[in-house]
């Protein structure tokens, strides 16, 4: 069942998606045959050049995305005119759910070229195609990938425990999707900087929705929940002296919009320094430079009550907050707690 017309090109700022030709099969024999290229992917190695070739005419053989059948298209940066990957979909449910899945070879990534043509593919996909969803699944420790689909904004559904298998192997299968009303909200999402953050009191009025906020699901690994945070934040642990922390909870509110949280411990007779327990943006408004902002206001409070520092600790890792923290000046001691880097910002 052919649910569109003859698949024409698609163009971003710096690639163009086209159709694929026979020429192709050798680019992709290449980039598939790659180590690094096929470890989170769901082939076995050597990787024939005869099976690309059959991809390859296989695909041509449709006009376009097709209900049951894979579907790809080459991804080629403009400013070679050299193919330097492809993007994926399969239609199912008689063209109402689309999964879709990209590669690039190893030269072209890191310079964020997946999202800028999945999010162009999905865009095709919903506003030419009109399919009502859009899916992927990855390998769990693929978190580049991760990061990807959550820019396009697919949201973490759940994980298909020992599900996927690439010949002999077996590993669990993150589920990733969205509807057409989360890439519409997805789309309207505010962008730009905001003029006003406030960090406001929480009240019985507005927990609930704090309590909401989330992280996107690869963020998960370096900032805790808000079920986590709230605990803590009514039952803190102790300091080194056996007496209780002291939270300092904050809704973020960005323009008016409740757009995070934040928590402070209190300097106390043991721990003189205050502490950036908890900053956490919800997943629709980063990007806009609040947490800078918010960085901004905690300065100014502890510096305006004479304190000479403040302290933070995260983990190192691709994704996380460090760059944010090394940007805004936190300087790291030297010291880690519980696996995390402790940094600095002088007063």
């Amino acid at each position: 069942m052919r649910l569109t017309g003859e698949m024409e090109s698609l163009v971003t700022d710096r690639l163009l998606l086209r159709p694929l030709q026979p020429s192709d099969a050798a680019m992709i024999h290449a980039y598939r045959n790659d180590p690094s290229t096929a470890r989170h992917q769901s082939w076995v190695l050597p990787y024939p050049l005869a099976k690309a070739e059959t991809m390859v005419a296989e695909i041509m053989a449709l006009d376009g995305p097709t209900d049951g059948e894979w579907y790809a298209l080459a991804i080629v940066e403009t400013s070679t005119g050299e193919m330097c990957g492809d993007v994926v979909c399969q239609l199912t449910w008689g063209g109402k759910t689309a999964e879709i899945g990209y590669t690039l070879s190893a030269s072209a990534r890191g310079k964020g070229y997946a999202t800028e043509a999945a999010a162009t593919f999905v865009e095709y996909l919903f506003g030419n195609l009109g399919v009502h969803r859009v899916e992927a699944t990855l390998h769990p420790d693929n978190w580049d990938s991760a990061m990807v689909l959550e820019r396009l904004g697919l949201l973490y559904e759940g994980t298909r425990r020992g599900a996927y298998w690439v010949g002999d192997e077996c590993s669990d299968d993150p589920m990733y999707a969205m509807v057409r009303s989360d890439w519409e909200a997805w789309r309207a999402r505010p962008r730009q900087r905001p003029d006003v953050v406030e960090l406001a009191e929480i009240t019985w009025r507005d927990a609930r929705q704090v309590l909401a906020l989330r992280t996107h699901r690869s963020q998960t690994r370096f900032v805790s929940p808000m079920e986590r945070s709230f605990a803590d934040a009514l039952f803190p642990d102790v300091d080194d002296g056996g007496q209780p922390l002291v939270p300092w909870p904050r809704a973020i509110r960005a323009d008016g919009d409740l757009a995070g949280f934040v928590m402070v411990a209190e300097p106390t007779a043991v721990n003189p320094d205050p502490y950036l327990w908890r900053l956490l943006i919800d997943r629709m408004h980063q990007r806009r430079g609040i947490g800078t902002m918010v960085l901004d206001q905690i300065v100014e409070r502890y510096r305006r009550a004479g304190h000479h520092r403040l302290v933070v600790s995260y983990f190192p890792a691709r994704g996380g907050p460090e760059p944010l923290y090394r940007n805004y000046g936190f300087v790291p001691t030297g010291e880690i707690d519980d696996g995390e880097i402790v940094a600095e910002f002088a007063l």
